[in-house]
Formats: C-alpha cells, sequence, structure tokens
C-alpha cells in the first residue's frame, strides 16, 4: 500500500509540470484593436519553458515564423504555413524574433521571451527594415 502511495505521488510530481504549462493565443491580423495594420496581437508574450504558442489565421495572407538570427541558442526554428494555425512549444530559454514573412518590410513582427531573460546583443545582427526594427524595439521594451 504504502508503495502505490508513494509511486502515485512520484508519477503526479512528475506529471506536474506539464500540467502547469500555459497556451497563448496569438492572432495574425491585417489590422489591430489598436488600429495598426498588419500585426500579431498580442505583439509580446512572456511565457515559461514548456509553454505554447497557437498562432490563429485570424486574417487571411500571414503566417508566423522565427526570424533568422533571432532565436536563443539551442532553440529550434519554427515556420507556419500562410493562412494556417499551428502551435509551437518552446522549451529554450531566450528572446524569439517572430516575423510574418510576407508582411516583415511592414513590421508584422513579435516577441517571444521565454523564462527571466534580457535582450541578446546580437539581436539586431541581421536585415530587419525599419518599421520592423521599430516595432521590435517597442515590444523589447517589456523585458
Amino acid at each position: 500500500m504504502f508503495r502505490t502511495v508513494v509511486t502515485g505521488f512520484a508519477l503526479a510530481a512528475l506529471m506536474g509540470g506539464a500540467a502547469f504549462a500555459e497556451t497563448f493565443e496569438v492572432k495574425m491580423l491585417n489590422k489591430g484593436s489598436d488600429g495598426e495594420r498588419m500585426v500579431f496581437e498580442p505583439a509580446f508574450v512572456q511565457a515559461a519553458p514548456g509553454d505554447t504558442i497557437k498562432f490563429l489565421a485570424s486574417d487571411k495572407g500571414h503566417n508566423a515564423e522565427v526570424n533568422k538570427g533571432m532565436i536563443p541558442e539551442g532553440a529550434e526554428a519554427f515556420k507556419g504555413k500562410i493562412n494556417e494555425e499551428f502551435e509551437v512549444t518552446l522549451d529554450v530559454e531566450g528572446v524569439y524574433g517572430v516575423i510574418c514573412k510576407p508582411h516583415f518590410a511592414m513590421g508584422m513582427v513579435m516577441t517571444i521571451a521565454v523564462g527571466d531573460v534580457e535582450v541578446p546583443a546580437n539581436f539586431f545582427e541581421g536585415r530587419v527594415p525599419k518599421k520592423a526594427k521599430q516595432r521590435f524595439e517597442a515590444q523589447l521594451g517589456n523585458l
């Protein structure tokens, strides 16, 4: 009896972390609630390792993908298809720069911070259009 109870507690402890993981829904929109055009809403998500981001194809013509160079070391890149909803579970702590490939130049970007992190010094190393950089900088102010 004692062994059964201890085994049950051990299993509950191991599975307990997964039970507390959160799912954040992010809409891909032509126009946000604040009137801005070509946006992710919310544009910034503070997540914990193991949390899931669910991208919703709320308006047509959008996708979500991690921008090259804007991903923590050791993290796996992700790329959704245009007009399709998808989910990604983020296990590696760090800052993820997400773009809508067709609307990147128009500033359709979002930031996901996983864990208690700071902006990496090389976050803007690659080519980032002016409008996208402005929006990333505003989002990074949440860290």
